[in-house]
């Protein structure tokens, strides 16, 4: 026992919280397991650190803390059993003593005219367990070869000969102290054994439900094939149910799978579109001066086609980022639905699981390049060819005509309120601007029909 301590804490006073487990057969001991802890030390010698205090207190805490415990509170009679150490601890760790056995050793070296037998009845710091009084081996006996028998012996001569303890047979001697602590453990085992029992049904039924779960074993290459196959057709049921809408488990809380694809394209993407103003950033400058360069060295007497079409196409690529965030957030979704579908009866393979969301989430981040590429190019096609025959289309006749309306609706005079509802004090702009904007007034019409466009030919990513 020495050599195993000295090689787990050195020899020169170390502590250590490493476990040393000794079992000791005997007929003539009790089935009970005991835990023996350092006290505690208040001045660090030899290789103890300066913390050496915390430290052991902290160990004796980490086991006196559970409720299943039975703390043997041991402090020696020739000190003040007020301020020991181990009642302290016992108490901080077992408020009410309903688990604390006070054992008061040295009761033979006392003080002459003195003695603990109100300690031992309970009278000075009361515990439910009560105390039991022990007279121990000296270091003299040890090395005087004293047989525990012979010590055992001395023990019960000595109670039965004090005055003070020769009525408390209960509470005194090694024996008395074995057999309260196998009561206890009776105790303690009827009391909890019906939960305990309760408790080992439940695991045994969970690990049977677990069992039979995993299946039997597949040992042969065809059964590990045919085993992989019908994992990776589950994956692809339940991921074809959750686009249809047609899974077992639909959720109550939030939109997924089909559902919360079809969100995203018609309400997140439709109003991203819809919120992209065409005549936005686009001021009555710069239609005058693009009219003006498109005219060269001669005077217009028409709205060239040219400025029209630069000012659109810049207007038109307003629409990529837009359609390019409702690809991100498909493959999102995607994502969420891969994971969602990855079947229970992996978890029995947790490598195969992990290669399978790796292998499918490579397959969906490569889908998405090309997918926002796709983007880009009708983006492109929209800008290259302004369709000037749709019927959404605004032609400069139209657009003109329109003008010359807000143009005569400025003129009226101030007390007269328009039928749109806006007032006509409002300074209104002038009509060499309104004929300009006339021009862009086409944009809206044209940015109507290349967002319907978009809207019918956006990709899914994968």
């Amino acid at each position: 026992m020495q050599a195993e301590t000295d090689r787990e804490a050195g020899g020169n006073k170390g502590v250590s919280d490493r476990q040393i487990r000794l079992k000791i057969y005997s007929p003539n001991v009790l089935n009970i397991t005991l835990v023996d802890l350092p006290g505690i030390t208040k001045v660090p010698v030899g290789d103890q650190p300066t913390d050496i205090e915390a430290r052991i207190r902290t160990m004796i805490l980490s086991y006196i803390k559970h409720k299943t415990c039975i703390i043997l509170a041991v402090s020696p009679a020739n000190a003040d059993l007020a301020n020991s150490d181990a009642l302290q601890m016992a108490r901080q760790a077992d408020p009410d003593g309903s688990r604390t056995i006070g054992v008061i050793t040295k009761l033979d070296i006392m003080d002459r005219g003195t003695d603990a037998r109100n300690f031992l009845l309970g009278n000075v710091i009361p515990l439910r367990l009560g105390y039991v009084g022990v007279v121990n081996r000296s270091q003299q006996d040890i090395n005087s070869d004293v047989s525990v028998k012979q010590a055992l012996a001395r023990e019960e001569s000595f109670f039965r000969s004090h005055p003070a303890y020769n009525g408390l047979a209960k509470h005194c001697g090694i024996p008395q102290l074995a057999k309260k602590l196998n009561q206890i453990l009776v105790q303690h085992i009827r009391t909890i054994l019906p939960g305990l029992k309760a408790r080992i049904s439940s695991q045994l039924t969970a690990i049977a439900k677990e069992h039979a779960f995993y299946g039997d074993p597949v040992e042969s290459k065809a059964g590990q094939g045919a085993k992989l196959l019908n994992i990776l057709a589950k994956y692809c049921d339940a991921f074809s149910s959750m686009v249809e809408g047609k899974n077992e488990d639909i959720s109550t809380i939030e939109l997924s799978g089909g559902a919360r694809i079809h969100y995203i394209f018609q309400s997140i993407f439709v109003k991203s579109l819809e919120g992209v103003d065409p005549c936005e950033d686009v001021t009555d400058e710069d239609i005058r001066m693009a009219i003006q360069n498109a005219t060269g060295p001669r005077s217009a007497l028409f709205v060239p086609e040219v400025p029209f079409e630069v000012l659109v196409r810049r207007q038109i690529s307003r629409l990529l980022d837009p359609s390019l965030q409702c690809a991100d957030f498909i493959y999102e979704e995607l994502v969420k639905m891969s994971h969602r579908c990855l079947c229970n009866e992996l978890q029995q393979f947790p490598i195969l699981r992990r290669s399978m969301d790796e292998v499918i989430g490579k397959f969906l981040r490569d889908g998405l390049k090309p997918a926002q590429d796709m983007i880009a190019h009708i983006i492109e096609m929209e800008a290259d060819y302004i369709n000037t025959s749709h019927p959404s289309f605004i032609g400069g006749s139209k657009a003109v005509e329109q003008a010359q309306q807000q143009v005569r609706a400025a003129r009226l005079p101030a007390t007269v309120v328009r039928r749109d509802g806006v007032d006509a004090d409002r300074p209104q702009a002038s009509e060499k601007t309104q004929k300009a904007r006339a021009l862009l007034g086409r944009t809206t019409g044209v940015n109507g029909v290349i967002t319907d466009q978009i809207q019918a030919g956006c990709p899914i990513c994968c």
